[in-house]
């Protein structure tokens, strides 16, 4: 154990399996806020963990996330992922107006139209699977294919730009210091991309999510092409990111703890709630995200944070804190539902959560009910996970039925 004082470098490289990362849950046990260094950055952080602490956070305005452009702050990876122009470093009400007029996109109403062009892609893969025979590798039939399928096809991007996005996209994630020129090369491939994309959107609108965006409208408010471009990148990275590791990391347990599948095979109605509460357990991401810095002096459980001090917030020790989930480290299916911070939290909660939970039912509700009997076809100790780049799931999932 450290001294409160010191700072605690942090590296975040833990990768074993779905373990919980010891640097975390060591920050964790601290009676007060640490502050860490990462990998990258001129300057320390602030780490907040608990549940309540990290709610204050994200949702007081003296700590900013647009106070971080323009400066080295503590990341993750050599080129920071994030746009400058992007939502996710706006403060209100900039940034409340951008994602008001983007959620219309993502209502419970458009999501559940998107619903059967998930199911469509969803049987097309499984028919796939089925058809070559075990043993096939479910990362590359479903987990790594589905989603990158949803969301390009979502944004009505061509397939054969399809392969373009996946690599970009992985090059941004990657943590080595070597990776940095080729990121900033993918960011900057991307972002002009994109803004072609919106101007032809503009004069030429389909049923996609661009054009749908560009289409919302409060009183005279609209997104302009920037924010629009910048809006469909982050939708592009997310999209196929977040569900791409949750779907790997949710059938990974369902294969290596039989009571979990057994409950869903009986109980198929109880399957949100079910990923939800494997959604606040697993540890997909590697460390944190982005900080935040303190526009004044703030006090944040029981540290007194500095004005110009670096921030950061862990979800994953968030989603773990003992005095909001009993037994937090724990898959308890019949846990009381209470809301996670698996897809973040106040005025940064990702606004496509809801396109993100209709892909998870949809492609664990249908592998497990046309796959009732399905297995691992290798002991779990020798499948390889991730260890590039800042997200936790297998590279490849061997099954068999």
């Amino acid at each position: 154990m450290t001294a409160d004082n010191e700072t605690v470098v942090c590296p975040f490289d833990f990768s074993e399996a779905l373990e919980f990362d010891p640097a975390l849950a060591e920050l964790m046990r601290r009676e007060r806020p640490a502050r860490i260094r990462l990998r990258y950055g001129d300057r320390d952080a602030w780490l907040i963990t608990g549940f309540d602490a990290v709610k204050q956070v994200t949702t007081d305005h003296r700590l900013s996330r647009a106070g971080i452009i323009g400066h080295d702050y503590p990341r993750m990876t050599p080129e920071p992922i994030v746009s400058p122009e992007s939502v996710n470093v706006m403060d209100p009400p900039l940034s409340s107006r951008v994602r008001h007029l983007a959620s219309q996109a993502f209502t419970q109403q458009q999501v559940d139209g998107m619903r059967h062009r998930i199911i469509r892609l969803t049987d097309v893969l499984l028919d796939d699977m089925a058809k070559q025979g075990p043993p096939v590798d479910l990362v590359q039939h479903l987990s790594d294919t589905l989603p990158q399928h949803t969301i390009l096809d979502l944004l009505g991007i061509e397939q054969g730009e399809w392969p373009r996005m996946q690599e970009s996209v992985r090059q941004l994630l990657v943590v080595g210091a070597g990776n940095k020129e080729a990121a900033a090369r993918a960011k900057a491939d991307l972002t002009a991309y994109f803004a072609k994309l919106v101007e032809q959107r503009r004069h030429s609108p389909g049923p996609d999510l661009i054009s749908a965006m560009a289409a919302a409208r409060e009183g005279e408010e609209q997104l302009d092409d920037r924010e629009l471009a910048v809006m469909a990148l982050m939708l592009a990275l997310s999209g196929q990111d977040t569900a791409t590791c949750e779907i790997s990391n949710i059938v990974y347990l369902l294969l290596t703890r039989p009571e979990l599948m057994e409950h869903l095979r009986r109980r198929p109605e109880t399957l949100t709630d079910v990923l939800h509460e494997m959604l606040r357990c697993i540890p997909f991401r590697k460390g944190v995200g982005i900080p935040r810095v303190a526009l004044e002096d703030v006090e944040v459980d029981g540290a007194r944070i500095r004005a110009g001090d670096f921030v950061h917030v862990s979800y994953l020790t968030a989603n773990r804190d003992p005095e909001r989930y009993p037994d937090p480290h724990v898959i308890d299916l019949g846990r009381p539902s209470a809301p996670h911070m698996t897809f973040g939290w106040g005025g940064h909660r990702c606004i496509a959560m809801p396109l993100a939970m209709a892909e998870l039912e949809v492609a664990v509700g249908r592998l497990v009910e046309r796959f009732p009997d399905l297995r691992l076809a290798v002991p779990p100790e020798e499948l390889r996970w991730d260890t590039q780049t800042i997200r936790r799931f297998p590279l490849q999932l061997p099954v068999a039925w």
